[in-house]
């Protein structure tokens, strides 16, 4: 591993960080708003939102320049958009906005490896990028729910007697948003001194109609190529699923197991612990010719959720939790490989990963969409878990199938 790869591993993780830790922060603000609890979710909606309505000019923006560049100019809308948070804008808004930075990060930041290094490394780079991604989820979620805890309010915010921003930052979310803030910047600084790589497949015309075009174009010719559409269909189905996940720990932790948000939103690093087990063996015992083969994992993932209906006990909880974390990762590491490669192969980098986040982050949107109107009618916890796993094994099913029946064609 050389000094620029662990440039750029560093910056991401540093900005993963901030993203997650963030979420939590902004979730505590609502709490102390008290806003409604469908309300909860929406946060993530409103972050998804500029993948999606972006997603045809941010792959053309992350090939037009040096990707650090784009990394750079990405992580100072995020600072921007969580410094607007810690001054008083409804945090919906807000991390909206910092969605906003991260819809351009993202191809940038996988785009990059496809460019630094050859292809038969891309199993190795995405398992060390995911790995610490996870890493960076873990910590989010510890640091989040300690910066947010009655402890820091107690200890730390009192004792400073409030510092002097804004009228003052008196309350531990705030504290937390301040502190997130000096992460954005530190992986601003990383981003300076990421290695410039030749600009690939760049476009003469950028006007918005051609992009439109252009990204409709890659669209299809993704989703046309048998082994993108099945590595798009899985990536897509994960990040729904687990982004949908994470706050339906938060709810069913605090009805099955009685833990308060701080609590809680510790318990949502297990799954981010069993997810780094499940990358690193993927890393190591999938070649990317043979990623199609983890299809299965995913139908066991969505068996072990539905099972959390049964769980009151913290201790089986992170025991469930790994597991579901650990099969995860097995299948999204390979996939991801692949449809990075695939991409690259049809399209370039940046508009095969902006391709790839409209669908994720579609994905999210309606899942957390589906999610927020089962609170709002009144279902409970229990029932929306039920839902939601059966959800994951019948559709991995369905895609295990429809590719083992495509290949014998």
């Amino acid at each position: 591993m050389n000094r620029g790869f662990k440039i750029i591993l560093a910056a991401q993780f540093f900005s993963s960080l901030a993203d997650n830790a963030l979420l939590f922060a902004a979730i505590a603000l609502l709490k102390n708003m008290a806003a409604p609890s469908w309300q909860t979710p929406l946060l993530q909606q409103f972050f998804v939102l500029s993948f999606i309505v972006l997603a045809p000019f941010v792959g053309a923006f992350s090939d037009a320049l040096p990707k650090g560049q784009v990394m750079f100019i990405s992580n100072t809308i995020k600072m921007a958009g969580c410094a607007a948070m810690l001054m008083g804008l409804h945090p919906l808004l807000a991390y909206g906005f910092v969605g906003f930075g991260a819809s351009l990060y993202s191809p940038a930041k996988y785009g990059i490896l496809t460019e630094y290094l050859p292809a038969h490394r891309l199993v190795w780079a995405n398992g060390w990028m995911e790995g610490l991604t996870v890493a960076a989820i873990i910590l989010g979620a510890i640091f989040g729910g300690l910066l947010i805890g009655h402890r820091v309010e107690d200890q730390i915010v009192q004792q400073l007697g409030g510092l002097e921003f804004n009228g003052g930052i008196d309350t531990a979310p705030e504290f937390a948003i301040f502190v997130i803030l000096g992460l954005y910047f530190a992986a601003s600084v990383l981003n300076y001194y990421i290695p410039r790589v030749p600009i690939e497949h760049s476009l003469s015309n950028r006007t918005p109609g051609f992009l439109i075009v252009d990204f409709y174009r890659a669209f299809l010719l993704l989703w046309k190529d048998p082994l993108g559409q099945v590595s798009l269909a899985v990536t897509s189905l994960f990040w729904g699923a687990g982004t949908t996940l994470r706050f339906i720990i938060l709810a069913w932790a605090a009805v099955a197991l009685n833990l308060n948000l701080e609590q809680a939103t510790q318990l949502t690093a297990v799954v981010a612990v069993g997810l780094a087990i499940g990358s690193v063996v993927a890393a190591k015992a999938v070649p990317l010719e043979h990623a199609v083969k983890v299809l299965p994992l995913g139908i066991g993932m969505g068996l072990v959720v539905l099972a959390m209906v049964s769980v009151s006990e913290w201790r089986l909880a992170v025991l469930m939790l790994i597991v579901i974390g650990i099969l995860a990762g097995s299948f999204l590491i390979p996939m991801n490989a692949l449809l990075q490669h695939q991409g690259h192969k049809l399209m370039g980098s940046g508009h095969s990963i902006a391709v790839q986040n409209f669908n994720e982050n579609l994905s999210i949107l309606l899942m957390l969409g589906a999610y927020a109107l089962m609170i709002k009618v009144g279902f409970s916890v229990h029932t929306i878990v039920a839902v939601f796993g059966l959800f994951i094994s019948a559709t991995m099913a369905w895609l295990t199938h429809k590719h083992g029946h495509d290949q014998d064609k």
